[in-house]
C-alpha cells in the first residue's frame, strides 16, 4: 500500500499544539464509553488489518476518538477536516500518533480541496465521508472499483448519494443520518442544544423573548426549534414539505412561509441540507440587526455570494460575526461566514459528547460491516437494524448506570 507522508513540526508550537490535543482529547475519550469497549472488541479482531480508510470528517476531539478505535482495529488513516472546522490541535495530536490528517483551520476553499484530492491519491479501499465528497472524487477519478465501501455522516451527503450520484456507486455506503438514533440522539437533541449553546456564546444575545425564525423542521429544525422554546425563546418555523409544517403547527410553533416571516424575525437559523433556502433577496425585507446563521454541513443554505454582492459595506467584528450595510440603511449580521456555526465559530464544542458517542458507534459498527462485506448492497443504504439496536441497548444502560 502507498505510504501517506504527513509533516509534523518539531518546534516548541508544535509540541505545545500537541499536548493541548492530548489534553482535550483525554477528557472527551473519557466521557465516550461505548466507543471505549468497541476499542478495545477492535484491538483483538482488528476488523481493517490491511485497510486504508480515506476521512473526510470534521476534525475536532470527538472525531479523534473515532479515529483512535479504528486505527486500534487495525486501519491505516489519511484524512481531511471540512471547511473551516478543523482544530489545528487536533490534528497535531493524531498526527503525533501515527495518523495522517491533513489540513488546518485557516485553510482556504482551495486549500481544503486540494486536501480531499491528497487523501484519494493514498488511494484509500474505505471511505469515511462527510457530504459525500470523496464517493463523488472517487467516481470522477474512476477509482470507484477499488473501493470496498463505506459511511456518510450527514444528510447533505446522503441527498447528493440519492440525487446528483444516485444509482452510480458501485459499492455500499451506509447512511448514518438515516439512522434513527442519529437524528432523534444526534439531530434532534445534539445539535439542538449545541446550536442554541453556539448562538448565545457567538453573540452573547439573550434567547428568552427574542423572534427566532427556524428554517426547515427536520429531525435538526426540530431540536432547535425544541431548545430555543424552552429558554423562552419565541418561535416560528418555515418548511416547504406540508406534513413537516403540520407537524411544527401541532408541537405549537408559529408556520408560514419565509417571506412573511423575514420582517417578523431577529434571528434566522437554516437546517435544511439543501442550497439556497435563505436567499439574499428575503434579506431585503428583514429588519436591520437581522442575525443570519447555518446549522448545515455545506455553506450554502444561505446566500452569502449575493450578500457580499448586495452589501456596500461589510465590517469584520470579530469572534466569527460579520455586518453587512446596505444602501437603505439596514445592515445584517452573519454568523461564521455562513459556515455550520456550531463547528466554525468561535471555540466551537459542537455536538454534545455522549450523542457523538453513539453516532460515532454507528460510524464504527457500520464501517466493520462494510469491511466485513457482509449483507450489503451498492449504493446508499441505512444503517443495518441490528446495529441500531446494539447501540441503543448500550446507550441505555450507560443512562441507567449512570441514574
Amino acid at each position: 500500500m502507498r505510504v501517506v507522508n504527513v509533516t509534523v513540526g518539531s518546534n516548541t508550537g508544535q509540541t505545545e499544539l500537541v499536548e493541548q490535543g492530548r489534553s482535550r482529547i483525554k477528557w472527551i475519550r473519557s466521557r465516550m464509553a461505548m466507543l471505549a469497549s468497541t476499542r478495545s472488541e477492535f484491538e483483538t479482531s482488528q476488523p481493517f488489518a490491511g485497510r486504508r480508510i480515506g476521512v473526510s470528517l470534521h476534525i475536532e476531539p470527538k472525531t479523534a476518538v473515532l479515529l483512535e478505535t479504528l486505527h486500534a482495529g487495525g486501519a491505516e488513516i489519511v484524512g481531511t477536516g471540512n471547511h473551516g472546522s478543523t482544530q489545528d490541535d487536533i490534528v497535531a495530536f493524531l498526527q503525533s500518533q501515527g495518523i495522517a490528517i491533513l489540513g488546518s483551520r485557516a485553510d482556504t476553499l482551495a486549500d481544503h480541496h486540494a486536501n480531499l484530492e491528497r487523501v484519494l491519491d493514498a488511494k484509500p479501499d474505505i471511505l469515511l465521508d462527510n457530504g459525500a465528497d470523496l464517493a463523488a472524487g472517487v467516481l470522477a477519478r474512476g477509482m470507484a472499483s477499488a473501493i470496498v465501501g463505506g459511511t456518510e455522516e450527514t444528510t447533505s451527503g446522503g441527498d447528493r448519494l440519492r440525487g446528483e450520484l444516485g444509482g452510480k456507486l458501485p459499492f455500499p455506503s451506509i447512511v448514518i443520518n438515516d439512522s434513527p438514533l442519529k437524528q432523534l440522539a444526534e439531530n434532534k437533541h445534539a445539535v439542538g442544544q449545541s446550536v442554541v449553546e453556539s448562538f448565545m456564546r457567538i453573540t452573547n444575545l439573550m434567547v428568552p423573548g427574542r423572534r427566532f425564525c427556524v428554517i426547515g423542521y427536520g429531525w435538526c429544525g426540530r431540536g432547535i426549534a425544541q431548545y430555543l422554546r424552552a429558554l423562552g425563546g419565541r418561535v416560528a418555523v418555515a418548511e416547504v414539505d406540508e406534513i413537516k409544517a403540520l407537524e411544527a403547527a401541532l408541537d405549537g410553533y408559529r408556520v408560514a412561509t419565509l417571506d412573511a416571516l423575514a420582517p417578523w424575525a431577529e434571528v434566522f437559523i437554516t437546517a435544511t441540507g439543501r442550497a439556497g433556502v435563505l436567499p439574499a433577496a428575503a434579506v431585503s425585507t428583514m429588519a436591520s440587526g437581522a442575525v443570519l446563521a447555518n446549522s448545515g454541513h455545506f455553506p450554502w443554505e444561505i446566500e452569502v455570494d449575493r450578500l457580499r454582492d448586495m452589501a456596500t459595506k461589510i465590517t469584520d467584528l470579530g469572534g466569527a460575526l460579520q455586518r453587512f450595510d446596505f444602501s437603505d440603511g439596514r445592515h445584517v449580521i452573519l454568523v461564521a461566514d455562513g459556515r455550520m456555526f456550531n463547528l466554525a465559530g468561535r471555540e466551537p464544542k459542537g455536538n454534545s459528547i455522549e450523542s457523538m458517542d453513539l453516532g460515532f458507534m454507528l460510524q464504527a459498527l457500520s464501517l466493520e460491516r462494510v469491511a466485513k462485506g457482509s449483507g450489503l448492497i451498492a449504493g446508499a443504504q441505512p444503517v443495518p437494524d441490528d446495529i441500531n439496536r446494539r447501540i441503543a441497548r448500550l446507550m441505555v444502560a450507560t443512562m441507567r448506570s449512570a441514574a
